[in-house]
Formats: C-alpha cells, structure tokens, sequence
C-alpha cells in the first residue's frame, strides 16, 4: 500500500513539475481566446476546475485556489490550483498550490493568515498563510471504509509562494462518516477560537481551536425545513449588517442536486452565532442565486477593515453537465465577484449580491440604448437596463437564429435557453431557468455578457440569475421590451 502511495506521488510531482514549467514560461504565450473561453471571467490555464478554496487577502493580493486536475478536463484526483489577483478583475496565474499525497487528494477548503502565530508555523513579523482543507482518501473509499475523509493544513510563509504540509496531518479525523468535508475556517473574536464550518453529510457541524491544529466539537446544524435535496457540502458563517445596524450571522450551504432550477445551487441561513452554536432567525429556504449556474461559492477572508466589504465568488457551473459542456482546452469558470449585503424588510432578511464596483474598470465607452432593437458592436457587454414596467423582455440573438430569452412579470421572471446555441450535451440544459419575484418590485437589471455565460442583477443583487450558455457564434442583436430610454450599455474589455 506504501509504494502505491509512493508511485502516485511520483507521477504527480512530475506532472506539477511540468505544468510549473509551463507557466514559468509565461500565461501571455497562452491564446485565452478559445471558443467560448471567458474573456472577463476567471477560468483555468488547461483542463479541469471545479470549486473556488481557500480564498484569502494579503499584502495587496486576493488570492484564488481552487479545485483543479491538471491531467483531464473532467473531474479527477484533485489539487489546489492558484491565482493572484490585486483588483479581483486581472489575474495571474501561479503553479498548483497543494497536490495529493499519502493522506489523500486535496478536497475544498479554505485559507487564514494566522496573524498572531496561533499555529506556530510562521511568525508575528512573518505571519503563515494556512491552509485547511480535506484529505479524501481513494483507497480507503474503494475499500468501503467510511472515514476516507479528514481535515489536514498546509503552510506558506512567503505569500502563497510555496506550500508545506504539516507533519502532523490530519489535524481533525472523521467520525465514521463517509461525507466530512470542505472546511471552512474564520477566528472568532469573542471567543478567541479559530471556527470551522464542516459539512457532514446532511448538516453542519462546528469545530473550535486555538491554533489550528488541535480541534473541538461544538455543535450541529440541520433544521427541519432546509433543502436536503443532495448531500451538504461547501459552508461559509460570517457577519453582516443591516443598514440599520443590526448585524446577524449567514451561513452558507451548497447542495447537490436539490437546486431551484435542477441539480447543484446554495442555500443561505440568517440567524445568530455565540461561539458555539448557530441559530437560524429565518424559517424558510433561501437561494443565493436563482440561476442554475453558480456553485460551491464562498467568501475571502482577511479583506482589509478599510475595505469593509464581504467578498464572494462562485462556481459558474452545474453538476448535471459541468463534465461535458463543449470547451476545450480548460473547463469551467467563476461568476464575477460580488459583495454582499444584508437587507431587512418587515421581520425578514434579504441577502444582496452586488457585482463589485472594480469591474467598471472594463468599461470602453457608454452609450444610451435608442430603439428596440440594437446591433452590438462587442460579445462583452455590460446593460444598465431600467424599466416601470411589470412586463419585459430581453433577448439577444444572433445570425444563426439562436437566441437567449430574458422575461419578466410581476410573479417571476425567466431565462429561456432552448434555443440559446449548442445544448445536445445535457437533455435537461434547455430547461427553462423561472425564479419567483416575492414581492420585488424590478426597476433596473444590470446584465453582464461574457462569451459564454450570463449574469443578471435585479436591483442592484436583490435577486441574482446566473446562466452558461454556448452560441455557436457571438450574439450580434439586442432586443428590447419595456426598458426606459435612460438604459445604458457599456462595451468591456477582455482581462488576458
């Protein structure tokens, strides 16, 4: 069993070992501009990505790891890939972070800067960027074991440069349960404890540690009336407030499959966190996105108190076709990122997902929409789209007839992607995408186009759809219904 262990992290450093190669020789010799490849959307160099981890600011650089297999385009044994980012727009792309090893493949998780040297892996003058993140163990799955999966960490002392594991990994090892993953680690003030969000299955549960290496179990969380349409996965607990200055607690958590449109999507809870427990104020599901088409996403941690902002980034994927939509030589992207926000309204809470204000940057000129009808001079486009009516439409379209549907009324709003380019790969992908308005009233959409997806803010992120698609050419033709002539439309730029 130890050679075979032996084996596989040989052929693994030599694949790292030549993909490092590759980069060093420089992303720029990298085209970027593949069919359907986003152009200001963060997608891989090559092959496979799937969920955004450990996700952290430092010394000026948001960093992005992810969910990656550098030898398919299809999911496999999973790495860390990395990215640097110092606008969350632009991005650089470094060598593979962390890579399988004796104790498993590298699931989902996240990242912390241990100011303090809680863990005794840097210093205060050089504080370690840690790791923390599960270990799934092939072997013991195949053996029909069920704690396969454990939490294990790694280190950085030189900004996610290079990476060391811990020798005494794992830190946190499975009960006896097959589903313990993606750790999602903050340090609570108030009880002077590093917090991990663990899902287990079909619930939360929360660890405590004073260090990061030496951790307690807390509490669970599973409320009756959650969406358990698949297992739990990828949680995230942090504070917001109001605009009144009421501050509560989000906890996040993805599910596959049991999403609003079919197959994976994230839930949200609004409640209160003492330490120990969380306690959900809202008694109903939650969708952060109504889309079928934004997963797994979490938040940074670290951002600047200057800053103030909680920043997120999702998945621009689904589970039920992210194996086989038609790109090549990479697979998958991120949404753009976004900031949230917490509204109330009478005794309920309103999670808003605001695109960040950093994407503005992209914007070659502007130009007030006349008419109905407009030809696009770009694929990229920002629409600034206002409206007071209850019924709208927009769809964009192209010289093959293939078009995208967007239509609102005042019960729902609809994406229709029937008809939308290439869509054989999945039978359900042509589905129609229908979220209920709750009451919002829609006065404005702002639209972002990337060559292969779709964002749609309602008021600014009270209600988000997020949607791929693949036209067999760009859509040239945009058509409009029921928008005000004060609608604007912006032109982007590419990021590579």
């Amino acid at each position: 069993m130890k050679n075979f262990y032996l084996l596989i992290i040989l052929v693994l450093t030599l694949t790292i070992a030549c993909q490092e190669k590759n980069i060093e020789q420089g992303q720029d010799e990298l085209p970027f501009n593949e069919s359907f490849r986003p152009q200001f959307h963060f997608s891989p160099p090559t092959q496979w990505m799937n969920d955004p981890n450990g996700m952290v600011y430092w010394d000026g650089e948001y960093h992005l790891f992810y969910q990656h297999y550098p030898d398919s385009n299809v999911w496999g044994p999973m790495h860390w890939g990395h990215a640097v980012s110092n606008d969350l727009v632009h991005w650089e792309h470094l060598p593979i972070a962390l890579y399988p090893d004796e104790n498993g493949w590298i699931f989902s998780g996240s990242a912390v800067m241990d100011l303090e040297n809680t863990s005794g892996l840097g210093s205060v003058e050089n504080p370690a960027m840690v790791a923390i993140f599960t270990f799934h163990d092939p072997i013991g799955e195949k053996e029909g074991r069920d704690d396969f999966q454990t939490q294990g960490i790694a280190y950085s002392t030189d900004k996610g440069r290079t990476w060391s594991m811990y020798e005494g990994n794992p830190v946190l090892k499975s009960p006896g349960i097959k589903d313990f993953r993606d750790p999602k680690v903050f340090w609570h003030e108030d009880s002077n404890n590093w917090i991990m969000s663990l899902a287990v299955k079909d619930k939360i549960s929360f660890y405590a540690s004073p260090n990061l290496i030496e951790w307690t179990y807390l509490s669970d969380f599973n409320p009756t009336w959650a969406a358990y349409g698949g297992v739990w996965e990828c949680p995230d607990l942090f504070p917001l407030t109001t605009e009144t200055g009421e501050t509560k607690w989000i906890l996040f958590v993805s599910i596959n499959p049991g999403g609003p449109q079919g197959g994976s999507a994230t839930q949200y809870f609004v409640g209160d966190f003492d330490g120990k427990s969380f306690a959900s104020t809202t008694q109903s599901v939650k969708w952060l996105d109504w889309g079928a088409d934004n997963y797994a996403g979490v938040t940074w941690s670290n951002v600047p108190d200057q800053d103030g902002r909680r920043l997120f980034i999702g998945w621009m994927g689904n589970w039920n076709y992210a194996q086989v939509v038609p790109t090549s030589p990479w697979r998958s992207a991120m949404t753009v990122p976004r900031s949230l926000h917490l509204s109330k309204k009478d005794d309920d809470y309103l999670l808003i997902s605001k695109p960040i204000e950093e994407l503005r940057k992209l914007r070659v000129s502007n130009s007030q929409i006349k008419g109905e009808e407009i030809l696009l001079e770009s694929e990229l486009i920002e629409l600034d789209l206002r409206t007071t009516s209850s019924n709208f439409r927009m769809e964009l379209a192209n010289a093959k007839g293939e078009k995208l549907v967007f239509t609102g009324n005042n019960q729902s709003i609809t994406l229709d992607r029937s008809q939308s380019g290439k869509i054989d790969f999945d039978k359900g992908f042509s589905n129609l995408q229908i979220a209920p308005l709750n009451g919002i009233n829609v006065q404005s959409l702002t639209v972002y186009l990337d060559r292969s997806s779709i964002e749609v803010f309602v008021n600014s992120g009270e209600l988000v759809l997020t949607s791929i698609q693949f036209p067999n050419e760009p859509y040239n033709k945009l058509i409009l219904e029921g928008f005000d002539a004060s609608s604007q439309i912006y032109p982007l730029k590419r990021i590579w």
